[in-house]
């Protein structure tokens, strides 16, 4: 009998142990992501606009999945006529001023192109099949769960007349702008293969390192957001004199550069570069590459003065900076930054940023800005931006605005209202569409740039309001720390903003980021009621808030009245804590009105107003507030 149950308990442990662990892996299934390691070796000729390259990509299977095809980019492709990047810009009803039709017109010399002469997988040669700027690989043999694979391959790319971010001959005369430049492996996680095609969007890649060597005409000087591994070889120095001082003879430089834990590395080459850095205090190093002789809109000596100067002062500028971002959103993921005059625009990549520097300084320093917080956001997080792409530019948009802001006006006033009543005009206009749809599928780029940019940020400054601002500035904090390198989606950002407020709010991401639902409550009445006010408040629009109500009585004191949401089980600090708060009666959502009892006859109620900070994106302000002499 005793060793039946003795039996029975070492077959219920066992069970229970098989089903520990069958659960740990069921937890933990969700976390791999796939994993790159790029050697490249890219020979250029800058006569032609052409190189010769060879890769040797090593690629880590950490899915539970066997595949059995891999999917490449060939960006450059998309820069030729009647290309699907071609064909939407001249189709859509809003295109890109720098697109337009341009490539419809480049002739043989002017396109771009990458070519594959061969691809093989461990040593032997596969078939692949190339569309337009994807190219899909048919593997030998399947790649199982945990393996890692060796492609190799040769191929030869032209490079195009600037356009999109990429290109020769900028309008500032930069030569070369090389981004999206090499045969890049397309993502794969647990939705699948991410095999878009190129249209001039945005980008999802696996994390991995790099080691690339550039042979270029030895009159060139080579930036990069990566890591050069042989200055002493090239020359390399403060100034461009000083880069010609003791280069090896020969026609052609050897630039070697690695990174690692990055997704992308661009870089770009001209003769004409100044090259100047700058120490972040218990920072990276700042490298700064732009024309010493500038192209000018006008041949004025003193335009071309004036813009070398901004360049001379935007170090400094970028170390405060480097330094608040740090200070307030986490520390640079990186041991070095580069701000690459380049470009057509402003673009971001993981190590460095092409931006157009022909600017006042003031705009020189916003665009800088702009373009490494996305160092953060874009290069370290790296969520899926075709998807998410709100994430990465709207938490950039959001995080720039008090940047600047710091610098320019020593952080004074609300440098996120002013956005407010751009995405007003849009959600007026019936042209908006949600956050979460596809970045390559909105019917507009108006509607792109709104959902992304603009109501990506208000995404969390109106957080901010619901959660209260300490809340989320730790939540900002937390999700850079514990999802960087990782790949995470808008969902682990509100979890994380859940555990930090100890609210649900589930409810806020579903409304603002899956629907295009507006906000917009009202003031109906004030009326007595024995002896007591009865504010009558209504919810007009859709989508369900929280409230602050300021009270100004007729003596002039101040009272404010929150109202939670019922759905959010918890409640904000008081963000105004030198004014009473009364935390009222919480709303149900349901309920399309809401009457508030105060403590005092009507008579005596001067003013009332929901939302006092401006914070919440209402789309009718006019009828937040209520006055007694308007209403008399």
């Amino acid at each position: 009998m005793l060793k039946n149950k003795l039996s029975f308990f070492i077959a219920a442990f066992l069970l229970l142990f098989t089903f520990l662990i069958t659960d740990s892996t069921a937890q933990n299934a969700g976390n791999w992501q796939q994993a790159v390691d790029y050697e490249m070796d890219i020979d250029f000729d800058v006569e032609t606009n052409r190189y010769q390259g060879q890769q040797k990509l090593t690629y880590h299977n950490n899915s539970p999945d066997t595949l059995d095809r891999v999917f490449y980019h060939l960006f450059f492709n998309a820069f030729q006529p009647n290309s699907m990047m071609d064909k939407r810009s001249r189709t859509i009803a809003d295109p890109d001023s720098r697109v337009r039709d341009r490539i419809f017109s480049y002739d043989e010399t002017e396109i771009g192109y990458q070519e594959i002469d061969w691809i093989k997988q461990n040593g032997e040669e596969v078939e692949f099949t190339v569309k337009g700027t994807i190219m899909e690989v048919h593997l030998n043999e399947p790649i199982a769960p945990g393996e890692s694979v060796v492609f190799e391959m040769e191929h030869e790319a032209q490079v195009p007349l600037q356009t999109r971010r990429s290109g020769r001959d900028n309008a500032e005369g930069v030569r070369y702008s090389m981004s999206q430049w090499f045969p890049k492996i397309a993502a794969y996680d647990e939705m699948g293969w991410h095999a878009n095609p190129y249209i001039g969007r945005e980008f999802y890649a696996p994390f991995g390192t790099f080691d690339i060597e550039i042979h270029i005409d030895r009159d060139y000087v080579v930036a990069s957001g990566s890591i050069l591994q042989n200055p002493e070889k090239v020359g390399y120095g403060y100034e461009t004199a000083d880069m010609q001082v003791n280069r090896p003879d020969g026609e052609k430089l050897t630039w070697h550069f690695q990174a690692e834990d990055v997704h992308d590395v661009m870089w770009a080459a001209d003769p004409d570069y100044t090259h100047t850095t700058a120490q972040v205090p218990d920072g990276p190093i700042l490298r700064f590459f732009y024309q010493t002789d500038p192209v000018a809109e006008n041949a004025l000596e003193e335009r071309q003065s004036d813009l070398r100067a901004n360049w001379e002062a935007l170090p400094e500028l970028t170390v405060k900076a480097f330094q608040y971002m740090s200070e307030n959103y986490g520390d640079y993921a990186y041991d070095e930054y580069v701000v690459i005059q380049g470009g057509d625009g402003g673009m971001e990549y993981t190590m460095g940023t092409l931006i157009t520097g022909n600017r006042n300084l003031r705009s020189l320093l916003g665009v800088t800005v702009h373009e490494f917080v996305h160092a953060w956001y874009e290069g370290a997080v790296a969520n899926n931006e075709t998807r998410d792409q709100w994430i990465d530019e709207g938490f950039t948009s959001y995080a720039s605005a008090f940047i600047t802001n710091h610098v320019f006006n020593n952080g004074e006033g609300d440098p996120m209202l002013s956005r407010y009543n751009g995405y007003i005009r849009m959600a007026q206009s019936g042209m908006e569409e949600p956050m979460h749809i596809h970045a390559d599928h909105y019917v507009t780029n108006s509607a792109y740039g709104m959902a992304s940019y603009t109501k990506g940020a208000i995404f969390l400054h109106q957080l901010g309001y619901v959660i209260g601002d300490d809340a989320l500035k730790r939540s900002l904090n937390r999700f850079y720390e514990e999802w960087k390198f990782k790949h995470p989606t808008g969902y682990d950002f509100i979890r994380i903003a859940e555990r930090e407020s100890d609210m649900v709010l589930d409810w806020y991401y579903e409304y603002w980021v899956e629907t295009t639902h507006t906000i917009d409550y009202s003031v109906k009445s004030v009326a007595d009621s024995n002896g007591n006010a009865n504010i009558s408040l209504a919810k007009n629009g859709v989508m369900p808030m929280p409230l602050d109500v300021e009270v100004e009585f007729t003596d002039g004191s101040i009272k404010h009245y929150y109202i939670p949401l019922r759905i959010m089980w918890g409640q904000k600090d008081n963000p105004y804590p030198e004014i009473e708060r009364v935390v009222a009666e919480d709303w149900p959502w349901v309920f399309p009105e809401y009457e508030l009892s105060i403590d005092r006859p009507a008579d005596e109620i001067a003013r009332v107003e929901i939302d006092p900070s401006g914070r919440m994106a209402d789309v009718e302000r006019t009828n937040n507030v209520w006055e007694m002499s308007s209403n008399n």
